[in-house]
């Protein structure tokens, strides 16, 4: 079975959203010119979302005709909520991890108390969090955190390293991307800039914003750049859960990123290379209201 996209995989659950929303029951057609534009995308990702729910058997396609709802999905809107539930807590563990609030290691026990929150929901907090290579559970009991929070001279220090990487993906010999990543990305772009903004959005906005760089870096055909990569999403992806910068700044960073896929389908790697070096120039100068990264 085809392996969805992430993109895929937000549409088709804003589209079951909304099936929920219209009250649709079984038998109802949908329109894929009408939810590209009540979700403010194109029909490309529209269309995609919607072969991943037909191989799950939630719609089927007639030609020349539409798509048919097959059945009616279930606990969607419970299923959502628990899914920003889930989101609001990993922002707050990152707020309470960086506030020096949560120690380097502590116990479900610790955390549901902490949280007000029954087992289940901290193990399920928990296991997203081991998936993302946040923590790791202990040896028989409790979990550990893996990245120890971090110091302004941390921040700089990374970012400085990132200056000597990252610009020079573009200029590696081997460097080559596929149009499929760059249309994916950019209609991640697009819709992030079209959903309002809310707490939880933070960790979407970050895992988007960790695919770009990440895709660029496997990109250039140098496994080491892709791998010192992929090893400072891991590092700051906590610290960046916990969003301060306020929407503004998603706008910016989204729209640079913009830029530089234009500029790599138009075949200027010199400029890509530019404008990534001023993109992390200007994401280094960032400072949270509360002196860390």
């Amino acid at each position: 079975m085809t392996t969805p996209t992430r993109l895929q995989q937000e549409i088709a659950e804003r589209i079951l959203r909304m099936v929920r929303e219209d009250g649709l029951e079984a038998g109802a057609w949908l329109n894929e010119n009408s939810a590209a534009r009540r979700l403010n995308v194109s029909r490309t990702p529209v269309r995609a979302a919607i072969d991943h729910l037909a191989r799950q058997g939630l719609v089927r396609r007639h030609p020349n005709k539409g798509v048919e709802l097959l059945s009616t999905p279930e606990g969607p809107a419970d299923a959502g909520a628990t899914a920003d539930e889930t989101e609001l807590l990993m922002v707050k563990v990152a707020q309470d991890r960086h506030g020096g609030r949560l120690p380097d290691e502590i116990s479900e026990l610790e955390l549901m108390r902490r949280y007000e929150l029954g087992r289940p929901e901290v193990q399920r907090l928990m296991t997203r969090l081991a998936d993302l290579d946040m923590v790791e559970r202990k040896r028989g009991y409790g979990w550990r955190f893996l990245h120890e929070a971090r110091d302004q001279s941390a921040h700089d220090e990374r970012y400085r390293f990132r200056l000597l990487i990252e610009p020079m993906t573009f200029l590696e010999p081997g460097f080559a991307l596929e149009q499929g990543w760059i249309d994916e990305m950019r209609a991640r772009h697009e819709l992030t800039l079209s959903q309002p903004w809310k707490e939880s959005s933070a960790i979407g906005f970050y895992e988007m914003n960790a695919d770009f760089h990440e895709g660029l870096a496997a990109a250039s055909g140098n496994r080491f750049i892709h791998s010192a990569i992929r090893r400072q999403n891991q590092m700051r992806r906590l610290s960046n859960y916990d969003w301060t910068y306020g929407y503004q700044r998603v706008v910016v960073n989204s729209r640079e990123h913009l830029q530089m896929l234009a500029t790599i389908e138009a075949g200027d790697l010199e400029l890509a290379s530019a404008l990534m070096r001023s993109h992390l120039q200007r994401a280094m100068q960032l400072r949270r209201p509360d002196g860390l990264d």
